[in-house]
């Protein structure tokens, strides 16, 4: 049987000499947004900001590493490791020569030692692709500015910008707090952040223990720890009403259902985990008398809010399906911190579809524009709980929360008039709500299996095409990935037909087999019988005006 091992270990020994971590070729490449960066390093803030001797723990790493030898394969946890070189870079090369300066250096860089015979280098080496790039201008002293500073054209990889606009956003953070600060953040790294270190010699075994450490099994979660707490002191009804909750929500659903009554409650971003927060901050005020009314008046109801908003159920005489229709389209936003406001909303306002609507059309406005900005987490959560705090004092649709201020809409609009279609977590939504604000119904949707985006003029227009007679080089830099020039199509892109002149991309690509094109969106561009910079221009405004109409940006 294979050694196995697991210790908790701080990241002054993580980043020390009994480790020397290693990417695979295999692994993906180094692929963390700056919204990631930003929230460890707001997570490490808070932690130190919370309690100077609490330790702090930032996850697992699994390794493949042999018992005594330093060699260390990373098979999970190179997100993070990566990203923490990066942050300790920068306190380094911000930092006067000596002191804290040269220890972070030591962090970052084996110093070596002439006398073992042993060379200096880098703690981690990314895969082979990047690793120059990385020891040049992470792991090498000083070149921290150079790296922010350098264009896209001399990035080579996906990794490379990465690594580039994650650098920028921590650099540009912690250059806001003096140098005292910076260094009582790394010296809480350094001592009292910890990660636990699963090691095993064997890669088969290590991708096996990675494999159970992310799967989600039916181990006894904080809801089932609650239970006990709540029903133990009640009759069987109550026990089947909780278990009746479980069933119509799933186990998974259920469980997350008290993350966000939580945040109901507290209204405020979690700091500690929910089996510590949520007795606390929930299910303390309901013990020793008040159980029935937590399953009646709590649990129950959000429940049901829940499922009607999961599976678009809204139901009411009128307005019921401009309600689902909110649910949609919130529903393809990429994170769930809109929820909490949109669980208490139905929770309390069920019975008025007029006023759900009003409330509704105000909170995917936020989230929206929120999304489009790819705001990060902590801001983000901490705009939903002043939200929630605004409701729970009866400001209802008159909450400041919701309102953008004007570099907040301003930012919105630059994001909407820039290059959309390279950012691949927006352009299908801001897409589709276009679609929705063309089609003049607040209620259309769009069954389709396959729902692609995709150029007019194309990416790569092929030599001795009209498109490269119609436009200049820069003239296609400027529009290839703008709103004007992108459609929306219900089939599989098809990469030949997708370099067609226009003529021939109008009647052979942008129509469905019924000979009509099944978006509005898709449908104007039908009516052109040209495309051209000048045409796309005011293509350009004319929609950027729906989308700040329909927004009030």
């Amino acid at each position: 049987m294979q050694k196995l091992e697991a210790h908790e270990v701080p990241l002054h020994k993580v980043f020390g000499s009994d480790y020397d971590f290693r990417i695979p070729d295999y692994q993906r490449p180094y692929a963390w947004e700056v919204e990631q960066a930003q929230q460890l390093l707001d997570d490490l803030v808070e932690a130190l900001d919370r309690d100077s001797d609490e330790p702090y723990f930032l996850g697992s790493m699994v390794l493949v590493k042999s018992d005594g030898a330093a060699d260390s394969e990373v098979i999970d946890g190179q997100q993070r490791l990566t990203t923490l070189t990066i942050l300790l870079a920068i306190v380094r090369d911000l930092a006067n020569p000596g002191g804290i300066r040269d220890s972070l250096g030591k962090m970052i860089v084996e110093q070596g030692d002439e006398l073992l015979g042993l060379e200096a280098k880098p703690r981690l080496a990314l895969r082979k692709r990047d690793q120059a790039f990385f020891r040049s201008y992470v792991q090498m002293p000083g070149r921290i500015g150079e790296l922010v500073a350098l264009s896209d054209g001399a990035l080579k990889t996906d990794a490379q910008k990465a690594i580039r606009d994650n650098a920028k956003a921590l650099r540009d953070a912690l250059v806001e707090r003096d140098e005292e600060a910076r260094h009582r953040l790394v010296k809480m790294i350094s001592a009292r952040t910890f990660l636990v270190v699963v090691s095993t010699p064997n890669l088969a075994s290590a991708h096996r223990i990675f494999s159970v450490m992310n799967a989600r099994g039916l181990d006894l979660s904080p809801a089932d720890i609650f239970k006990s707490k709540v029903i133990g002191e009640l009759d069987d009804e109550y026990a089947t009403r909780w278990d009746e909750a479980e069933v119509m929500l799933g186990r998974n659903d259920f469980a997350d259902l008290f993350l966000y009554i939580r945040m109901i409650f507290a209204k405020e971003r979690a700091k500690q985990d929910l089996m510590t927060e949520f007795p606390k901050q929930v299910l303390n005020q309901y013990l020793h008398g008040r159980e029935a009314e937590f399953v009646d008046d709590v649990l129950v109801p959000y429940a049901e809010a829940y499922l009607q908003i999961r599976d678009f159920g809204y139901a009411a005489t009128e307005k019921a399906e401009r309600i689902n229709s909110w649910f949609r389209r919130l529903a393809q936003i990429d994170n769930s911190d809109w929820l909490p406001p949109a669980l208490w909303a139905v929770r309390h306002h069920g019975d008025d579809p007029d006023w759900l609507d009003g409330f509704f059309r105000k909170l995917e406005r936020l989230a929206a524009s929120m999304f489009i900005r790819r705001i990060y987490t902590t801001p983000r959560v901490i705009r939903y709980a002043n939200l929630l705090r605004d409701l729970a004092a009866g400001h209802g649709l008159g909450s400041a929360a919701f309102e953008l201020d004007a570099d907040e809409r301003a930012d919105t609009v630059r994001q909407l008039d820039g290059a959309l279609y390279l950012v691949q977590k927006t352009r299908k939504y801001v897409l589709l709500r276009l679609d929705e604000m063309l089609a003049d119904s607040s209620g259309v949707t769009h069954d389709f299996p396959i729902i692609t985006v995709e150029h007019v003029l194309p990416q790569q227009p092929k030599e001795g095409s009209r498109w490269r007679d119609d436009f200049t080089a820069e003239e296609r830099v400027v529009w290839t990935h703008r709103l004007a020039n992108l459609v929306l199509l219900n089939r599989s892109k098809n990469s030949q037909a997708r370099n067609y002149d226009f003529a021939d991309k109008k009647a052979k690509y942008f129509l469905s087999g019924k000979g009509v094109a099944a978006f509005p969106l898709t449908s104007q561009v039908l009516a052109h019988t040209e495309w051209t910079p000048a045409m796309l221009e005011t293509r350009q405004k004319e929609l950027l005006r729906t989308l700040a109409e329909e927004w009030k940006l």
